[in-house]
């Protein structure tokens, strides 16, 4: 992995600016929640910081991909990028109670902005790595968030007490403004494939994008491929969102822990992360892509599982943090690999659309299962609703390797019956 970093510049230049801005989220992620709280004394007012960050990805993401197909990739990441910047401006504002609404529109404004880098980013990163290094550039990417969620809170915690959030505003606004330096630097071209261009873009632009948007809907569907991907992300998304809720309540009540423990369980889980990272690089190149997702959702189902039930058989914390850290490795696998079956299975022009969809999905079913699981999560059992997140990704793993298996051993070709854009 060390080697494709050092190999190929520009995969390196976006990797890097990539890894900047998420440690930059991280420091912003910690610190504004817990100054709303202390303005506000208001759970509700915090939580609605959480919700600012996923509505736009809901509302936006899936439009968002139509125009990262008809843009510039690179330059559209450099700009996203900057705008980011000077969104963080109006948090140096909030010194009072009756300054908090700034958070909600900040918020909101940076994760609509964050719509348009991610799938541009995955669009792009085809042209950065040959064919048979994609899964492992992936991995890599994969790797990024674990890096900064083991790094960022405790800079942010550390900044917060320091100077306050807007020392922590300061210190992310530079991280944006030095990743859109970084991908600037970039030489290969981020220019889409040329698309066929009507005499009247300007009168029929809104036609075209709702036309382009359908287009891209009309590829998932016509790819055995893409539309599994796509129905298995929506399945684990429903599991992520009762995780997101539940895990909290598992660890209070089902190990009798506090704050430490949950600390010490992200710590670990972002540890597993990073030897994720690592160790789906070493195996995709001995593993197709299609398989090692299946294979990836399978083992993370499995000791998923295992986590949650281990303490009604052993006490402790000890075993529990030793599988989440091994959660992490085919949960980073499974991710690379679902990511190269896209970039490889649609055609350019489309890729941008089709990643949007797959944000806008997960994004609006986990909301939907947080809000379930916060409305009967204590009725129910926090092992009972995390029992769900756990067998639904074995589930997962199941069907992706029994309905990929016509189509994989299938010659693959190009999506020729995709749409022509208009």
């Amino acid at each position: 992995m060390l080697r494709l970093l050092l190999r190929r510049r520009d995969f390196a230049l976006v990797w890097t600016a990539g890894l900047i801005s998420m440690m930059g989220d991280w420091v912003l992620w910690i610190a504004l929640p817990i100054r709303v709280y202390e303005l506000t004394g208001s759970a509700l007012a915090t939580a609605a910081v959480i919700a600012s960050l996923v509505a736009p990805e809901i509302v936006l993401g899936s439009i968002a991909g139509v125009f990262v197909d008809r843009w510039d990739r690179r330059r559209t990441m450099v700009i996203a990028n900057a705008l980011q910047a000077v969104a963080l401006l109006p948090l140096f504002l909030i010194d009072s109670e009756a300054a908090i609404w700034f958070a909600y529109p900040v918020m909101a404004v940076s994760a609509a902005l964050f719509t348009f880098t991610e799938p541009a980013e995955n669009a792009f990163l085809p042209r950065l790595v040959p064919d048979d290094e994609l899964t492992t550039a992936n991995a890599l990417n994969a790797l990024n968030n674990s890096l900064a969620r083991l790094v960022g809170p405790a800079v942010g915690g550390a900044l917060f007490l320091a100077g306050g959030l807007g020392l922590v505003a300061a210190v992310d606004a530079l991280t944006f403004l030095v990743a859109a330096a970084l991908v600037a630097a970039v030489r290969a071209s981020g220019a889409p494939e040329p698309r066929e261009q009507s005499e009247d873009d300007a009168a029929h632009a809104l036609v075209r994008v709702g036309r382009e948007w359908v287009d891209g809907l009309r590829v998932i569907r016509r790819s055995r491929i893409v539309s599994v991907v796509l129905g298995v992300t929506a399945a684990t998304a429903i599991g992520e969102g009762i995780f997101g809720v539940m895990f909290i309540v598992w660890v209070k009540r089902v190990i009798d822990g506090g704050a430490p423990e949950l600390g010490w369980f992200m710590s670990g889980q972002a540890v597993g992360g990073i030897l994720g990272g690592v160790v789906a690089g070493w195996v995709a190149k001995r593993l197709a892509p299609e398989r090692l997702f299946a294979l990836g959702l399978l083992v993370f189902g499995i000791l998923d599982l295992a986590l949650f039930n281990y303490p009604l058989v052993i006490g402790g914390v000890a075993l529990g943090l030793a599988l989440i850290v091994l959660v992490g490795i085919p949960g980073v696998a499974s991710r690379a690999a679902r990511q190269t079956l896209i970039q490889s299975e649609v055609p350019d022009r489309y890729r941008g659309r089709v990643f949007g969809a797959l944000g806008t999905t997960a994004a609006g079913l986990m909301l939907v299962s947080t809000l379930i699981a916060g409305a009967i999560g204590e009725t129910v059992g926090p092992i009972a609703m995390l029992n769900v997140q756990g067998g639904a990704y074995v589930v997962a793993g199941v069907l992706v390797l029994v309905l990929l298996r016509r189509a994989v051993n299938e010659a693959r070709r190009p999506l020729e019956a995709a749409p022509q854009d208009a």
